[in-house]
């Protein structure tokens, strides 16, 4: 099961103990945004087997040689402007219309939330919704949204998704 770090104050420490597969810098807050995500991708770099993605901004992960975006839920118009780049896209998907779409439209990956409870997202999907949505397509799906215990973790391995995606987990 493939580890999707997502993380606003990434350290070499955080990476090297965790060693995810894919690691996305979002930080909505911060005004130097660029300059932090040059830091994240020169950071992860050495990291070879890593897959490093910014959150929305297609055009500066193509000018700082991420490996892709991150795209929000109302950025599903900008899936084939990110892969005219060639970057590899994820996109935040929470029904199953939205999986179906971001699969039509190119996506390699999305992430579906909320799978367990997490503050302010929403009535969780669950496990069962999940297993359903993986049998239903064959985009990518990281389970997203709650994701703390390995108990959780051992649970969505059961299913067919590709992996999960985590702040909380990957914060210990």
């Amino acid at each position: 099961m493939k580890k999707y770090l997502i993380t606003s104050a990434p350290s070499y420490f955080q990476l090297r103990k965790y060693m995810p597969d894919f690691a996305l810098y979002r930080d909505k807050e911060n005004e130097n945004y660029a300059i932090e995500a040059q830091n994240f991708v020169q950071m992860c770099k050495p990291l070879h087997e890593l897959k490093v993605f910014l959150h929305q901004d297609y055009n500066l992960a193509k000018e700082l040689g991420a490996d892709g975006v991150h795209l929000t839920s109302q950025q599903f118009d900008d899936i084939p402007k990110a892969k005219e780049l060639g970057l590899e896209v994820i996109i935040s998907t929470h029904t199953h219309d939205e999986v179906h779409v971001a699969e039509a439209m190119g996506a390699d990956y999305v992430t579906y939330s909320p799978v367990f409870s997490s503050p302010d997202k929403g009535e969780p999907k669950g496990v069962q919704d999940l297993q359903s949505i993986a049998g239903m397509t064959d985009v990518k799906i990281f389970a997203l949204g709650g994701i703390v215990t390995q108990e959780q973790i051992d649970a969505i391995s059961e299913t067919k998704v590709y992996g999960f995606a985590s702040i909380r987990y990957f914060l210990g």
